[in-house]
């Protein structure tokens, strides 16, 4: 009897949700018209005042408990176990589920502390999921694909599953981490939506008409319903950025070769003129900076020869803090000096999103800091090389892996069509890598260049940008990646921070806009006031390569000023 890819989704799809205890099922799921936002007090219902009180703390504040033994490592991992459940329930975000074995690390955690007094590493004790990338042994790793479902990326019979796991896993483990679930992923991970033929759409906890975006959709849901405390997802195009702006989160977009990547699975292995970096989410900016420097102290470059040799560099964010708190000087020289890009010439960014950057270039300058119209070199031509780069190889690769079960591409990724198509030459790839590299550098020295328009001489310190022209994404409509990928093509450093939320009386649509173009004119029919009330607005900093420090600071003290 032939098993047809429907059977073997629901298989899987059963597999997954008989995991969640029966303790921890929710007996009736409302709809999105029923129940729009399931964050906050909706989910509260289902959990103690203690669960609440562990899972709505930041990594940070968790870790701070954890490894001074106030918290025991059992109690809070069985907290996040339970609301990643839940979340699960209400958005869809979980590939995979190891509850039992979280818990039994965690308590050989409680174990070693309390026969030793200290605990293992900076993060013993703290919950951390993962994107449907990572090789944890023991447990399955499909990417969304029905094909890999019992393989190891798509091989059978190789056992891999069981004992394999990624370097980052391993370093995370070092330090004391737990780790629980495997979150959801496009299939491909080449969609700023999340849904794939296993368990079907990602939803936004905070308004479920819209997208949790991709292609780290299910650690944003997760997160966004503080099912975890903090994750790791990848980024190529916007895949950490997407779903953190969607959900109202922090997260990083480092650098390549910042942290590592060694042993993970991943789309198109190979394709070297962008590289996908991994990098973290979370509900504080604290958080952000605790599991990279914590990383970082595992010495990364020595497993990985992609990463590398660079240790935190304590002295950027000291020198981001001096500045800041010399601001009202009478020299002024300790401003910080931020270009902001409100339309990169291809397509508008709707409503809301112009009305958070506004409000970030409005208390900026309210506080002494300079801000500089942004008007760099064309984003068409970064926009046009970047996506030759996702097709290099003729869809070959993605297809293959439809192949092993016959499933149907989702509507998402029509970039790779219903079949392969013709292959980029050696010569053709030559001519992108050109084309890249002076794109690269006609764009450093436009930022060189702005020593000369600003007010002390120095150059800017940080873009602000929009991360997408919209909030979030209604399902199917994701069709513009350029306020993204242009960060992914220049290999910047960018950092996400909410500022707002979508208020239905306040950011109406435009009323007579004539669109520069279809995708243009897509986006802005795209945008309805009413379904997008109450969704997140965020903006996302932009700073140059390997700034990581840097902008994780200027993060820092941005999102300081927005909440006062």
């Amino acid at each position: 009897m032939v098993i047809t890819w429907q059977q073997r989704a629901q298989e899987k799809r059963d597999s997954i949700n008989a995991l969640i205890p029966k303790e921890y099922r929710i007996d009736r799921v409302p709809s999105a018209e029923e129940q729009r936002d399931v964050t906050g007090k909706y989910i509260h219902q289902f959990l103690t005042e203690r669960e609440i009180e562990i899972t709505e703390s930041s990594a940070d504040e968790i870790a701070k408990h954890t490894v001074s033994g106030s918290w025991s490592a059992f109690e809070v991992t069985k907290a996040f176990c339970h609301r990643a459940a839940l979340a699960h329930q209400l958005a869809n975000c979980l590939h995979e589920i190891f509850f039992e074995a979280a818990i039994e690390d965690a308590k050989k955690l409680d174990d070693y502390f309390a026969e030793h007094k200290k605990p293992i590493g900076p993060l013993h004790g703290l919950p951390v999921s993962l994107k449907d990338q990572f090789h944890v042994k023991g447990v399955e790793t499909t990417m969304g694909y029905v094909g890999w479902i019992d393989t190891f990326q798509g091989e059978k019979n190789t056992g891999k599953e069981k004992v394999f796991e990624s370097e980052m896993v391993r370093e995370l483990r070092n330090l004391g981490a737990v780790l629980y679930c495997k979150t959801s992923v496009p299939h491909t991970l080449m969609s700023g939506e999340t849904r794939n033929n296993i368990i079907g759409y990602t939803w936004n906890p905070k308004n479920r008409n819209l997208s949790a975006g991709g292609s780290s959709g299910g650690e944003g849901a997760l997160i966004g319903l503080r099912g975890s405390p903090v994750g790791f997802g990848t980024d190529i195009g916007g895949s950490i950025r997407i779903p953190a702006a969607f959900n109202g989160l922090y997260g990083i977009r480092p650098s390549t070769g910042r942290l590592p990547y060694e042993g993970m699975a991943n789309s198109m292995d190979g394709q070297n003129s962008i590289l996908s970096v991994v990098g973290p989410l979370a509900t504080s900016v604290p958080s952000l900076r605790l599991v990279i420097t914590a990383l970082l102290s595992q010495e990364p470059w020595l497993h990985d020869p992609m990463v590398i040799e660079m240790p935190w560099r304590y002295e950027q964010e000291k020198e981001i803090h001096k500045l800041v708190g010399s601001v009202g000087d009478a020299s002024r020289a300790g401003k910080l000096i931020f270009g902001v890009l409100k339309h990169d010439g291809l397509v508008a960014p709707t409503p809301p999103v112009r009305r958070a950057i506004d409000r970030v270039v409005e208390e900026l300058k309210r506080l002494g800091h300079e801000v500089i119209e942004w008007k760099p070199p064309s984003h068409r031509k970064i926009l046009e090389a970047g996506l030759k780069t996702w097709v290099y190889d003729g869809g070959e690769d993605v297809h293959s892996a439809f192949k092993l079960s016959g499933e149907p591409l989702i509507p998402q990724i029509a970039l790779y069509s219903d079949k392969p198509f013709e292959q980029a030459k050696g010569s053709d790839i030559a001519a992108v890598n050109v084309t890249i590299r002076q794109i690269r550098k006609e764009y450093m020295e436009y930022w060189n260049s702005t020593t000369g328009v600003t007010s002390i001489g120095r150059p800017v310190d940080a873009i602000i940008a929009p991360l997408a022209p919209f909030p979030a994404a209604r399902p199917e409509k994701y069709n513009y990646y350029g306020y993204s990928m242009f960060v992914n093509l220049l290999d910047y450093t960018s950092v996400v921070v909410p500022v707002t939320v979508v208020d239905k009386e306040v950011d109406q649509a435009d009323v007579g806009y004539e669109p520069l173009d279809e995708i243009d004119k897509a986006v802005y029919e795209s945008y309805d006031p009413e379904i997008y009330d109450g969704a997140h607005v965020s903006v996302q900093l932009v700073g140059r390569k390997l700034q990581e420090e840097k902008m994780l600071a200027i993060a820092e003290y941005v999102d300081s000023i927005l909440k006062k």
